[in-house]
């Protein structure tokens, strides 16, 4: 294996009242440690490659969190962490660590649960209208759209490619700007 794409992640709409520390544990096994343990069954057979990538699925809510969701948020925050000092553990072996932090991406998933809201907020069923609502309710950013699962494999593809050896330990968004922090 040359390429280590961590891309689990769990999340349950719910806010501070509703999570239990059992669901905070829940979200952190799917969200951190099964990251762990990918990469520790992978990552000793990487390091004699010399040219090999991990990289992590992650969010802007890790350092931009909504009031709701924690459990999700904290568990992405710790998938950052993750990245830099697992990047600083493999010092010049080649193995480049970084995390890809997407925004709203219009994944099948995401489109049924904004349909749900678009219901109950009144945005209507079309789904310009429906991004509209959520532009204008949940999260905006620059672009004035949502993002697409091929925007984000693109991003992934190029961070996977050899065009990217120097990158390393970052957090790069891809989220039309809507993490206002650099």
């Amino acid at each position: 294996m040359d390429i280590l794409v961590n891309n689990a992640g769990a999340f349950v709409n719910r806010g501070w009242d509703e999570a239990t520390p059992g669901d905070w544990l829940e979200l952190y096994a799917v969200n951190v440690a099964a990251a762990v343990r990918c990469i520790q069954g992978l990552v000793p057979a990487m390091r004699t490659r010399r040219c090999d990538r991990v990289i992590q699925i992650g969010t802007g809510e890790a350092i931009n969190p909504f009031p709701f969701m924690p459990d999700y948020a904290a568990s992405k925050a710790a998938l950052l962490n993750l990245t830099v000092s697992l990047a600083k553990h493999l010092d010049r072996t080649g193995v480049t660590v970084n995390t890809v932090s997407r925004g709203i991406v219009v994944t099948p998933g995401v489109a049924r649960f904004y349909r749900s809201e678009a219901v109950r907020r009144g945005w209507g069923q079309d789904w310009q209208a429906i991004q509209a609502g959520v532009l204008a309710e949940i999260l905006d950013n620059p672009t004035g759209r949502l993002g697409t699962p091929r925007e984000v494999a693109d991003l992934v593809a190029f961070v996977a490619s050899p065009l990217a050896g120097y990158i390393n330990g970052a957090n790069l968004r891809i989220d039309g700007g809507s993490t206002a922090v650099v």
